[in-house]
């Protein structure tokens, strides 16, 4: 197959294309805008591979879109692309609204245009895979409680209407057009090659700088953590086996406070990487600081992956113990990735690289 992966320079988007090349035949066409968190740095084990193909447009461009589709001929599409920062949505929602939405519906009808060109044969074959958050479901009530893939949809920020609403217009767009869609929902991802905006290579970062490392709140929130090589697999069998018009929530069985997140990665620290005898702190867990929580934080998200396990046979191979330790190691073995990232410098290289 020939598979057109949007967002394919993103966090999750690069782990999903490094999977299909190192570990399947099939080829991949990256679509990228390379906004600050797109970086191609993070495709550089595969880049050279003859089944590796990057194409760097704005899914907010229909017109551009529709020449990939045109020229590359693909046999399915794995729609990642999305603002996904719910700190950045509050500052700025317009740009949630333009990519997640517009961007979204841009994206169902140029490949509804394709796809009714296609032979019947490969109308049949072809699948529309968008792969959204768990996030579109709210705030979890009691701790027992977990998000199934009919809880109703009760977004708190605007990355997450934004969401739920590019969510609606996929099954719309089944429903109404006929064309094969799939949807898939995760619980947080964490893991290599993760933009340090986010919490665990924030406090990663912070913390081999000696930096203090902001928690919201009392650090009591509750999020399911889903090591992300094991999302990638989860979409790739997704894509391969899952059912049309089928909803599959994807979670890591890791429910974790942040604060214990934090602490854990603190220890971790503490063991592979000790404070100077000289230094002022004994233990990085010292430099743990509470701020005032965000508007509108949701306590708890938890996700019940039942279906995804009984129907489709995955799991996930990684524990929160082993894929937070193997994310703390690469990024004390990648430094230089992450301060190109934290000083920007990766922008130039991304513009050298994109004009060669």
């Amino acid at each position: 197959m020939k598979i057109l992966v949007t967002g394919g320079a993103g966090f999750i988007g690069s782990a999903v294309v490094r999977h299909i090349i190192n570990n399947t035949g099939d080829s991949v066409v990256n679509v990228d805008k390379l906004t600050y968190a797109g970086n191609l740095e993070s495709l550089l084990s595969v880049s050279d591979s003859e089944r590796y193909f990057f194409e760097r447009v704005d899914i907010c461009d229909a017109e551009e879109l529709y020449r990939v589709f045109t020229d590359h001929k693909p046999d399915a599409v794995m729609h990642l692309a999305a603002e996904s920062h719910v700190d950045r949505s509050i500052d700025g929602p317009a740009e949630f609204i333009q990519t997640n939405i517009v961007g979204t519906f841009n994206m169902l009808n140029v490949a509804k245009k394709y796809w009714r060109s296609l032979s019947e044969q490969k109308q049949s074959y072809f699948r529309f895979h968008h792969v959204s958050t768990d996030e579109v479901y709210g705030d979890l009530g009691g701790p027992e409680d977990f998000f199934r893939e009919d809880t109703p949809y009760d977004p708190s920020s605007p990355y997450s209407a934004s969401k739920a609403a590019s969510d609606h217009l996929v099954r719309a767009w089944r429903r109404t057009y006929g064309l094969p869609t799939i949807v898939t929902n995760c619980s947080n991802n964490y893991g290599p090659y993760h933009f340090p905006e986010k919490l665990i290579p924030l406090v990663i970062m912070n913390a081999l700088a000696q930096k203090p490392l902001p928690v919201y709140g009392k650090g009591d929130q509750v999020r399911d953590w889903l090591y992300v090589e094991d999302h990638a697999r989860a979409l790739y069998k997704v894509l391969k086996q899952g059912l049309v018009g089928e909803t599959y929530n994807i979670g890591g069985h890791n429910e974790r406070q942040n604060i214990q997140v934090v602490h854990e990665i603190c220890r971790i620290l503490d063991e592979v990487r000790p404070l100077d005898r000289k230094s002022d702190i004994k233990s990085y867990s010292e430099l743990v600081t509470f701020v005032k929580d965000r508007p509108g934080h949701d306590i708890r998200y938890a996700i019940d992956a039942s279906k995804i396990e009984s129907e489709l046979e995955w799991l996930p191979e990684e524990t929160f113990e082993t894929g937070i330790r193997k994310t703390v190691l690469w990024y004390l073995e990648n430094q230089m990735w992450a301060q190109n990232v934290i000083d920007g410098s990766y922008r130039e290289w991304i513009e050298r690289q994109y004009e060669a």
